[in-house]
């Protein structure tokens, strides 16, 4: 039978694992595209058995790379995420963790030269059209994934990719606040709906009857504040100029806390139908921007933060995100005062070869 043989790199970037592709190597056309990354995944099977993903949100993504033609970026990035349980592929986000592969896969592939020392990638996501700066340790010109840099959700230790995000205030909509307001009444809740790196809706654990120290395994099991989690972020969909989002993977949902382990704030993160066994770096960011932005939901919980440079430091369900804001004080316009938004990851290569799909078998 003939099959489609795709050149891949299996890569973990942050929390999440997935494959990387040369854009080049896969159809153009998006239904097209979206059926070989169905078929090349396992999708749609609750064990993705017969394919690359591991059944779960966090590793049944795949990025895709390619040269850029424009002048501030060296490559553009596509992010895919395959449903695990449905035949879908949703093109409409970004995944900050998986990001973080995108600089030492344009280097393992030659897309951008090495540098003595370090050597920085500018990417351009065409998800949600944003410029993000990747550097990555470059010893001597040479690559390395070896270092001291330990995140929580991946044990062990590896060398620091720093991400600078531009423009992450308001990218879809143009606005921070695409309802107009920085709290909304949703279902008889109070909700921030931000425009961020990826829209998410921000509410208080305590305005759920939650404490806000959940585990992810009770979380998953409770169907009744998924649902009404569900019905929220629907909600705020519409209301964010985003039309029906029912089934789309954003806007992402979170709710917070005070924190209880040093932190700035701490947040159960959705993805958006199951807890994130970690924390979206989006959603660090997304968050970070609430901490700092007068009238949200977050705010009151994030007191103490000062200067034009804070780090905002996420308590989650496995560790402490951090987040470093780049803010110009004398500005009013929220959407305007945030510069930056920057965070540390890491990221290494698993498997280097050659993924197989059966062109009869293409859904």
């Amino acid at each position: 039978m003939p099959q489609l043989d795709i050149p891949c790199l299996l890569m973990r970037g942050g929390t999440s694992k997935g494959p990387y592709f040369l854009a080049g190597d896969l159809p153009d056309e998006r239904s097209a595209l979206a059926s070989v990354l169905l078929r090349l995944m396992g999708s749609p099977d609750v064990r993705q058995i017969d394919g690359l993903g591991g059944g779960t949100s966090l590793t049944s993504k795949v990025c895709i790379i390619s040269p850029s033609q424009r002048e501030d970026a060296d490559v553009d990035y596509l992010f895919a995420q395959v449903r695990v349980k449905k035949k879908e592929v949703d093109f409409d986000a970004n995944c900050g963790n998986m990001l973080s592969g995108v600089g030492p896969f344009a280097l393992e592939r030659g897309l951008v030269p090495l540098q003595e020392g370090k050597t920085k990638v500018r990417v351009y996501n065409l998800n949600v059209g944003e410029i993000i700066h990747l550097t990555m340790q470059t010893p001597d010109g040479f690559l390395t994934y070896v270092g001291d840099t330990e995140i929580a959700g991946v044990p062990g230790q590896a060398s620091p990719i720093r991400m600078d995000f531009f423009g992450v205030a308001g990218p879809s909509s143009g606005h921070l606040f695409p309802t107009g307001s920085p709290i909304d009444d949703i279902n008889g809740v109070e909700v921030t709906c931000i425009d961020s790196v990826n829209p998410i809706v921000l509410m208080t654990a305590s305005s759920l009857g939650k404490t806000g120290q959940e585990t992810k395994e009770e979380l998953d099991k409770d169907e009744d504040l998924l649902q009404q989690l569900q019905d929220i972020r629907v909600e705020a969909g519409q209301r964010m100029g985003m039309g029906d989002v029912t089934e789309h993977v954003v806007p992402k949902i979170a709710y917070l806390s005070p924190p209880r382990d040093g932190g700035t704030v701490c947040s159960r993160y959705f993805t958006p139908n199951k807890c994130h066994a970690a924390h979206a770096i989006s959603g660090g960011i997304a968050i970070g921007l609430a901490c700092v932005s007068p009238g949200t939901v977050a705010a009151p919980l994030a007191e103490g933060l000062s200067g034009n440079e804070p780090d905002i430091l996420v308590e989650h369900c496995s560790g402490i995100l951090k987040v470093h804001l780049s803010i110009n004080s004398n500005e009013s316009d929220p959407t305007k005062r945030i510069i930056s938004a920057g965070a540390i990851r890491t990221a290494r290569p698993i498997m280097d070869g050659r993924v197989l799909v059966p062109d009869g078998l293409v859904p």
